[in-house]
């Protein structure tokens, strides 16, 4: 099926937390379709950032686009069940963070809202092959998951290539989303390769006009995917 429309996901990781209700509201009306949360634990990953909570309040707030959450935590299945409660659409887990991972699929499936797989730069694409028609989103990292403000790993886009290649060939509608030194040089490169979901933190955030950023980054997508 067609690649679908490229989507802009701001990480709340750079957000400014002193008033991050507005933030986020700020980067929406700015243009960004999704909100992304990074999710660590402090044990899968050496950081600590967010929990469930900070979604709902979000929630509760007013934010009504799609809440994208990428859990960097093991085990998962816990806080899938807290941040599907708390107004996630979409939520990601690592492979090897669970023991049964159709199991934490299906235990997303069961709250009405869409699954997905992370891979790291290490870690195949095959590794996805039991579970490619289960999944609603896969997202490449291009850092290795733990902390903000890493470089681009630029081998990972043969990664996305074929993951492209093999979601064109799927009857079934599977994000491609990339997340880890993305701005508007490295949105472009994976918008080539196939990405079509862009999460970027600091090269959103960090900049002073939010509205002028996201739309310099939906026009370099544009003009890299076509």
């Amino acid at each position: 099926m067609p690649q679908q429309s490229p989507i802009i996901a701001p990480s709340i990781l750079s957000a400014n937390f002193a008033k991050l209700g507005s933030e986020v509201d700020a980067v929406v009306k700015a243009g960004a379709q999704w909100i992304h949360f990074d999710v660590m634990d402090n044990h899968y990953v050496p950081n600590l950032t967010v929990g469930a909570m900070v979604c709902r309040s979000l929630r509760e707030y007013g934010i009504t686009v799609p809440i994208d959450v990428h859990l960097m935590v093991k085990p998962v299945d816990n806080l899938i069940k807290d941040f599907a409660n708390a107004g996630a659409d979409y939520i990601s887990f690592h492979p090897d963070a669970t023991d049964n991972i159709s199991g934490s699929i299906q235990l997303i499936h069961n709250h009405q809202i869409k699954a997905g797989l992370v891979l790291n730069p290490d870690v195949p694409a095959e590794i996805l092959d039991p579970f490619f028609d289960q999944v609603d989103l896969i997202l490449v990292m291009s850092v290795y998951p733990g902390f903000a403000g890493q470089a681009f790993i630029p081998e990972v886009l043969q990664k996305v290539k074929a993951l492209r290649q093999r979601i064109d060939a799927q009857k079934r509608s599977i994000r491609l989303s990339i997340d880890g030194g993305i701005n508007i040089e490295t949105a472009a490169l994976a918008a080539a390769a196939g990405a079509d979901t862009f999460v970027a933190g600091s090269a959103i955030f960090k900049t002073p006009n939010y509205a002028k950023t996201i739309t310099a980054f939906k026009n370099i997508i544009n003009q890299a995917a076509n």
